[in-house]
């Protein structure tokens, strides 16, 4: 049984595997509808649970319709249709859960609940985003990268804004696919020092560079993510616009990178924030190849867990 918890708990031979397979199932779908069933139906008299305590458009929608175009079915529950760690403790959720269906997908807050559930389930368990880290957007973004330019290895990918949870999983993926990766924000806002410390053990360059400018002189690639949450208090949020607005990704920023490099955001993206809408709508920006390879890298990781 396979769980997809994180990118640096997967063998890069795995996780090179569901992409080059992701690649495989989206080819093998150009031209048709997009209700269309996939020719092999690998999860054809499967239930995968889908269960989402964070709002979500792109994880909930693209886990559902790739279950459903691999033949399989999905059963969406929200925090408030269950009893999640609340009246019930997640490990016999877990256990429970398992008997009901074939695989288990959660969005959540925190890291805890994740691991616990994959402790106690007996089906395996998939990491659809937690506070800490989002492990399906990073396959989705290098499947997507090297579908414009080929091998991500060797290339210098740069983080701009809050070194959130998203940006961990680009961390996690400099180990395991060899990139090198700058983070350029505000000191508040680095990147925990165990995931620096975990690209760094991997052989791959992290360095911290203030100015932003400075930071992507030669940038392959360049993220940007939200600069504050839902969740977050009006207080809260102007404070993180002033400390963030230095590291805005505008036309003039993405001139100083190479040419050919690209722009990305696992949306929803606030315009004229942490990106401009120059940068999202401009040529170098692939985000919604991005947002559609969710799909695909997600169906190859099912099939992984599954071992379908």
């Amino acid at each position: 049984m396979n769980h997809f918890l994180d990118i640096h708990k997967t063998a890069p031979s795995d996780l090179r595997h569901m992409i080059d397979h992701a690649r495989e199932m989206k080819t093998a779908r150009e031209g048709r509808p997009r209700g269309a069933l996939d020719d092999d139906q690998p999860l054809e008299g499967r239930m995968v649970a889908l269960i989402f305590e964070k709002p979500s458009t792109r994880t909930r929608v693209s886990f559902d319709v790739g279950t459903r175009q691999m033949g399989g079915e999905t059963m969406v529950l929200s925090g408030s249709d269950m009893q999640l760690g609340h009246g019930e403790t997640i490990a016999d959720t877990a256990r429970v859960l398992s008997r009901y269906v074939d695989l288990i997908m959660i969005r959540t807050f925190d890291e805890s609940v994740l691991t616990e559930m994959a402790e106690f389930a007996d089906v395996p368990v998939i990491n659809g985003l937690t506070d800490r880290t989002h492990p399906c957007q990073v396959m989705a973004d290098v499947m997507t990268y090297e579908e414009h330019r080929g091998p991500i290895t060797g290339k210098k990918i740069v983080w701009c804004g809050d070194g959130n949870n998203v940006c961990a999983s680009v961390m996690h993926g400099a180990a395991q696919f060899g990139y090198d990766v700058v983070f350029t924000g505000p000191k508040q806002l680095d990147p925990e020092e165990d995931w620096q410390g975990l690209v760094r053990t991997a052989g791959q360059s992290f360095s911290i560079e203030r100015d932003a400018a400075k930071a992507v002189e030669g940038a392959d690639l360049i993220f940007a993510d939200t600069w504050v949450s839902m969740h977050d208090a009006q207080s809260a949020r102007e404070r993180r616009h002033n400390m963030l607005r230095p590291y805005q990704v505008n036309e003039e920023l993405m001139a100083k990178a190479k040419p050919d490099a690209l722009f990305m955001h696992c949306l929803p993206a606030h315009r004229e924030e942490e990106v401009t809408s120059a940068v999202m709508d401009g040529p170098q920006s692939v985000i919604f190849d991005e947002a559609e390879n969710r799909l695909h890298a997600q169906k190859a990781v099912m099939r992984w867990c599954l071992g379908v």
